[in-house]
């Protein structure tokens, strides 16, 4: 019993130290929020600049002593835990394309927000405008998934490619990407989240923190059994809707960093490389966490020392743990729940 309880141990000692480091980073933006405000509190925020630029001096990593880099690091940590949060449901539903049809829906919000303010000249911040269209689309996805008569990935490979081509048409319509930085949208940039931006990530992980920690084991239940939670009298179809907005706002929140054609990875590959070694499905969710937050911080800062993209960094250093957890698992090196016992 001393290997699996050492293991849990440290496994919660790994998950601690991802919370905490995530608190760290979201008091960083309350700090420099009440700073910038003129109230009491800034004084946090200021001391984590100072210790960035001493680091700096001592090592050349100068990283840290910018206040666009701790929202950056904000952004992307907490990308690293609700990504996987959410993307352990979709994945055992097996609907892992569905991050990617969302993000496709939502180039289309944003194409859809600039044309509005290029006609009207009012200027709403196109992450809104995305993550209407995501929501949208999700539960379009949703209602074609009940109502039509087709294969449960058709509805999926409609709306994404949809949505896209509705996109480029409403951008060309509006006079072409003048405007817009489309590379942004498509590929991310971890270099210049904004504050609005990061901010909106940490209200999307608030609410998906809140909606699976209050119906996990629903979730759970109609993830694995949907037929025995209809039978249960669970409202499979509400819980379904539920799991589907939560992952359009993951999506929206994750283009920022990774763009529309690598948000999917964030959903897909830490729940994967978890699935290979975990015991459970909650070990598997504490595991995609440490994944997805180990390849966000690790390309992070990858990206920025070298000079490379950042999302591209964090996809292969994502796939790169996935490998690695099949190469285990294929020599018999898992978290089996017989060695467990």
């Amino acid at each position: 019993m001393t290997g699996p309880i050492t293991r849990r141990r440290l496994l919660g000692a790994a998950v601690a130290g991802v919370a905490g480091l995530v608190l760290l980073l979201v008091a960083f933006m309350v700090s420099d929020g009440l700073a910038s405000l003129g109230l009491p509190g800034g004084g946090f925020a200021a001391y984590l600049v100072l210790v960035g630029r001493a680091v700096g001096a001592v090592t050349g990593l100068e990283l840290f002593a910018f206040r666009f880099v701790w929202y950056s690091l904000a952004t992307g940590a907490l990308i690293g835990i609700v990504g996987p949060l959410v993307g352990i449901f979709i994945v055992h539903r097996e609907m892992a394309l569905i991050g990617e049809t969302l993000a496709h829906t939502a180039f289309a919000g944003v194409a859809g927000g600039l044309l509005v303010a290029s006609a009207t000249g009012w200027s709403a911040p196109l992450l809104a405008s995305a993550l209407v269209a995501a929501v949208i689309g999700a539960l379009a996805v949703e209602w074609l998934a009940e109502h039509a008569a087709a294969y449960g990935d058709v509805p999926i490979a409609i709306m994404l490619t949809g949505s896209f081509a509705l996109g480029t048409i409403i951008i060309s319509w509006g006079g072409g990407f003048s405007g817009l930085n489309i590379e942004a949208f498509l590929f991310g940039n971890i270099s210049f989240v904004p504050v609005d931006g990061a901010w909106l990530m940490v209200v999307v992980s608030a609410v998906v923190f809140a909606a699976v920690g209050s119906r996990y084991k629903q979730l759970l239940y109609v993830t694995f059994d949907e037929q025995a939670a209809r039978v249960a009298r669970l409202n499979v179809a509400g819980y379904n809707r539920l799991l589907i907005v939560l992952t359009a706002m993951v999506v929206v929140g994750s283009m920022q960093v990774l763009g529309v054609i690598l948000v999917a990875a964030m959903l897909v590959v830490p729940t994967a490389a978890a699935s290979q070694v975990a015991t459970s499905f909650r070990e598997a969710v504490y595991l995609a966490v440490l994944v997805g937050e180990t390849s966000v911080i690790a390309g992070i800062l990858i990206g920025y020392g070298y000079g490379i993209p950042a999302g591209g960094t964090i996809v292969l250093i994502a796939i790169a743990w996935y490998v690695l957890a099949v190469l285990l698992a294929d020599r018999g090196i898992s978290l089996s729940a017989r060695s467990a016992s």
